[in-house]
């Protein structure tokens, strides 16, 4: 503990309050020995960053249990295989860059539980730069994260429901139409979905 104190630049004092609070997790323990390594000295300078940019104990508190609980990027995805979304790694700090302020602890564990963010080490994964990229631009824009993440979360259970009905037109005409492949259904139905999007917003717009 002595060391990761000096380490980390700040009192071992500051170091047990830490873990007292969860928000660094317990050493491994050689009998007697407690042994801290980077993972823990990293999670001190994000804490220490956290502090600096304005945030509670409390909230980072909240951050650094979302992270224990976090799910890596294949299990957030559903997936096992390739997929044409490509996740970003980045550090906190550099995620509360991305939003202007808004990337608060209560905000980095509602898009953990909302699936968006997944953990690897002391990095936090993103799972889309399209949807990262999009959500940035609209917080920079004005909307609130918060309203970004809930509209994200109603998209999303539209999405499953589109992807939902061409799987099963795929799989019901599989039989009859073997030309019909898995491989050919995604650009189809992004094609289709697309296009009816954008027909939608004039219908909407126009009225508006």
């Amino acid at each position: 503990m002595d060391e990761l104190a000096e380490e980390a630049g700040i009192t071992v004092r500051t170091v047990r309050f830490y873990r007292e609070r969860g928000l660094i997790p317990p050493p491994r323990r050689e009998g007697r020995i407690a042994w801290y390594d980077d993972h823990h000295l990293a999670r001190l300078r994000t804490i220490a960053a956290l502090l600096e940019r304005g945030h509670t104990l409390q909230g980072i508190a909240e951050l650094a249990e979302a992270f224990e609980k976090g799910r890596d990027v294949a299990e957030l995805l559903g997936i096992d295989g390739p997929s044409e979304e490509t996740p970003v790694r980045l550090t906190p700090e550099e995620l509360a860059d991305r939003f202007a302020g808004q990337a608060t602890p209560e905000n980095l564990a509602a898009a953990m539980e909302f699936g968006y963010l997944g953990t690897d080490g002391d990095d936090i994964v993103h799972i889309s730069h399209r949807l990262l990229d999009a959500s940035a631009a609209l917080v920079r824009k004005g909307i609130p994260l918060a309203s970004v993440m809930e509209a994200g979360q109603r998209i999303r259970e539209h999405a499953d429901a589109l992807a939902e009905l061409f799987v099963a037109f795929t799989v019901e005409h599989a039989a009859e139409h073997p030309e019909v492949t898995a491989e050919e259904l995604r650009p189809l139905a992004k094609s289709v979905v697309e296009a009816e999007l954008s027909l939608a917003l004039d219908r909407r717009l126009n009225r508006a």
